[in-house]
């Protein structure tokens, strides 16, 4: 039996005892929406909506409208469960016996080729071929730094756990990647590298915003950047790099907090530290104009009051043939087809998501946003047997409305 978005909020609010009317107060939504959802006259809400009945209801987002957490092919080797074993690795706290039955670990250079083939492989949004090889990868770690304990060798085992992180976070399980991400900021502690520290601030902003701690994920990151600012005159692509991506996580949660105006702030200095940059790969990431301004996209679509039609405008700025990564270009393109749906060029919308599918199949399918573009357009869809419903089946959303 299939469970909707209407189930689980009326699951969820009886259980905190709240009354539609208590949970509309405190969410600041309709409370005909919240009746319409549990009675199953409407399918779905806007994003936004759903974020803000998340928030009342105390879980996170994902958990609210059925987010799937798992990888979309089984591994012989490795998966979500064998990475969360490496990523709270029970033999490194204190008191626990270390295992002395442990194999030799690679080369140092073997094993750093195959953090860089990793990261290729999370921006590609190969996501099932990277829960296989992850938990290796963060073991054979671990015993490389055993054995050469070098800054190089700490520095790549914080990418590591960086990779964990992005990966956990993705999949759905941000607890996860809360663990993951304090052991890469140990780790760019032994490296003594306060940009690869930098980067380990940014990829925790990430994660608070996605378990719903905005405040905290804009505030970490602004008083990180302002830590690390750079020299006009003297600071390095680099340097430039992990400022701007600081400024860059900082903005999206004071979006959702509905400091719009703090948001096109931040960006706007991120924007200067691009053009100051130039494009640069580092540290796991790739920076550059373009990536800033999907993100200005993005933040006209946060909070109580969406702004679809300037989160139009703002891509008429953006060149798709310029974003490096595979899988943020789909991310921005969603993005995108939410703001073609909510203007009413509901064709459009459906377009980008099929496009979106077609080169990540399996990255969309973990996409609270995209399902819930989906699960609006299927609602007000009244035709059967059209590529919208194939999508949505795809997706995991209902089609039986």
């Amino acid at each position: 039996m299939t469970t909707s978005i209407g189930d689980r909020i009326r699951s969820l609010r009886e259980f905190r005892d709240l009354t539609q009317e208590g949970l509309a107060s405190r969410a600041r939504v309709s409370v005909d929406t919240i009746r319409k959802l549990e009675q199953g006259q409407r399918q779905s809400a806007r994003i936004n909506t759903l974020r803000a009945l998340a928030r009342a209801l105390d879980v996170q987002l994902e958990r609210l409208v059925g987010q799937p957490t798992v990888t979309q092919q089984l591994q012989e080797d490795g998966g979500l469960l064998a990475l969360r074993d490496a990523i709270q690795d029970v033999g490194a706290l204190p008191g626990v016996p270390a295992d002395d039955d442990l194999e030799d670990p690679p080369s140092e250079q073997t094993w750093v080729a195959s953090v860089k083939a990793a990261t290729s492989q999370y921006w590609r949004g190969e996501y099932s071929e990277l829960s296989g090889t992850l938990p290796l990868l963060l073991r054979d770690g671990r015993a490389v730094a055993r054995e050469t304990p070098t800054e190089r060798v700490w520095a790549q085992l914080a990418l590591a756990y960086q990779l964990a992180a992005c990966l956990a976070t993705q999949a759905g399980h941000p607890d996860w990647a809360y663990t993951a991400v304090q052991q890469q900021l140990t780790a760019a502690a032994r490296a003594s590298d306060p940009l690869m520290e930098g980067m380990g601030v940014s990829t925790l902003s990430w994660v608070l915003l996605r378990q719903g701690r905005w405040e905290q994920a804009q505030d970490i990151a602004v008083r990180k950047a302002e830590a690390l600012e750079p020299s006009f005159m003297k600071g390095t692509a680099a340097q430039f790099a992990v400022y701007g991506n600081l400024l860059v996580a900082a903005a999206t949660p004071a979006a959702r907090r509905d400091d719009h105006d703090r948001a096109i702030e931040l960006l706007s200095g991120a924007e200067a530290a691009a053009v100051r940059s130039g494009p640069v790969r580092a540290y796991g990431t790739a920076f550059s104009v373009v990536d800033v301004r999907t993100q200005k996209v993005n933040i006209a679509l946060a909070g109580e009051a969406s702004r679809p039609a300037q989160a139009l405008e703002f891509a008429d700025d953006v060149r798709v043939g310029e974003i490096s990564r595979p899988v943020h270009s789909a991310s921005y393109r969603v993005d995108v087809a939410q703001a073609q749906y909510q203007t009413g060029d509901s064709e459009a919308a459906l377009a980008t998501l099929l496009d979106v599918e077609r080169d990540q199949p399996e990255w969309i399918r973990l996409q609270a946003l995209a399902s819930a573009t989906v699960r609006e357009m299927l609602e007000a869809e009244r035709r059967r047997n059209t590529p919208l419903r194939s999508l949505a089946a795809r997706l995991g959303v209902d089609p039986a409305l």
